[in-house]
């Protein structure tokens, strides 16, 4: 013990929680995955089961190896990493994939090793840190609107462009959270304000073109319009998997019907990603429920001391950036769960099945016990960095 303690670096209460959540999740994801076994016909429930523990533990080794890294890397990196994350949305969104009669365009395969990755997690997250980079150098200079729409939200309107075709949840997600981080790093708040009208405003844009050309964004509208409608209506068709989510929550009790002895996972489509968190309920109770939320604010709780304790403005608004997007995404699926939220297609963060979303979640982990770990680093030394000279560096 002693042994991984002299080699793992930063918030070791934060080591600690996301061991919990990892651990915790084995149980339901090898009781949730029977659907995909018996209804969809793929696999078996320990072969999925000891897929979700390989992803875990690669996921373990990306924490590992992010928070070894200096976090003045990352600010530099971010814009290195800019094309490409530009280039693998458009490659995504021109595959065309569709779920369902549904524009779906949101994964690629990843060659030899059979794993579809989310290049929106991607982007979402390359993009906290440039947004933390430009409010960290402009934090001791007079912000001018028309310069940060180029050098800002230029970029950023690139990016959520090219994701809210296929993934609305992931793109408002992004936007608010992107907002939150611009009024936090000192934007001004009139400028926030215009942000959100032009946002908006291009989003009725979109719906006016998706509904004009139908072809070229099959039925996406169409289905946001249907969760919001059976979402709102009290006396409307319940969608499939919520109503099935409902009963699992219903019948769980205070103490639930046991680990493995869920009825709806048998029927819910989603029960080991999306809904995942009804078959904790289903068979942790009331209690299991609670537990769970507790952890989640627990993490946060912990992200806001490590921002606190940062030493730059970067590495807070880096911190507050890339943290609490995990916590905000859990609190969302688990509305959803207790139809809270219509159906948005979010994870549970460390415990739902998925690669690319423990992958990422697990990069973000990375980078917050990077600034944790990090003691002397000053605004001067992280965003003088030529973003060339750290691709020189990471070559040699």
């Amino acid at each position: 013990m002693k042994y991984i303690f002299r080699h793992i670096k930063g918030d070791r209460a934060i080591w600690a929680i996301v061991t919990m959540l990892a651990i915790f999740s084995f149980m339901p994801i090898y009781s949730a995955s029977t659907n995909l076994v018996y209804v969809v016909g793929n696999g078996s429930t320990f072969g999925h089961l000891i897929k979700h523990i390989v992803l875990l533990i690669t996921g373990f080794a990306v924490i590992y190896g992010v928070h070894k890294i200096p976090y003045r890397y990352f600010s530099g990196g971010s814009v290195l990493m800019f094309p490409v994350v530009i280039v693998l949305l458009i490659f995504t969104l021109a595959q065309g994939t569709t779920i369902g009669g549904a524009n779906a365009s949101r994964w690629i395969r990843i060659p030899f090793v059979g794993i579809g990755f989310q290049t929106s997690t991607l982007a979402g997250l390359v993009l906290m840190v440039y947004v933390a980079r430009y409010l960290a150098k402009h934090k001791e200079k007079v912000i001018s609107f028309k310069e940060s729409l180029l050098q800002l939200w230029l970029p950023v309107g690139i990016v959520l462009v090219l994701i809210l075709p296929a993934n609305f949840s992931t793109t408002a997600m992004i936007f608010f959270m992107i907002l939150l981080v611009s009024f936090i790093g000192g934007y001004p708040l009139k400028y926030i304000g215009y942000i959100l009208g032009m946002g908006l405003f291009a989003f009725l844009f979109f719906i006016l073109v998706a509904k004009a050309f139908p072809d070229a964004m099959p039925n996406r509208v169409n289905t946001w319009k249907s969760r919001i409608e059976s979402f709102s209506q009290p006396n409307g068709e319940e969608n499939y998997q919520v109503e099935k989510a409902k009963i699992a929550i219903a019948t769980g009790g205070v103490v639930g019907k046991g680990p493995g002895k869920s009825v709806q996972k048998n029927f819910l489509p989603q029960s080991s990603s999306d809904f995942i968190y009804a078959i904790i309920v289903e068979e942790y109770g009331l209690a299991g429920a609670v537990v769970v939320i507790f952890i989640y604010f627990l993490l946060l709780f912990r992200i806001l001391i490590t921002a606190k304790k940062a030493t730059t403005i970067f590495a807070t608004l880096l911190v507050i950036g890339v943290g609490i997007p995990i916590v905000f995404q859990a609190m969302i699926n688990m509305a959803v769960a207790v139809n809270i939220l219509p159906v948005t297609g979010q994870t549970l963060p460390l415990i739902s099945s998925g690669g690319t979303s423990i992958w990422m979640t697990c990069f973000a982990l990375g980078m917050i016990l990077s600034v944790s770990a990090s003691k002397n680093e000053t605004e001067e030394t992280i965003l003088d960095d030529n973003p060339l000279d750290i691709l020189h560096e990471t070559l040699d």
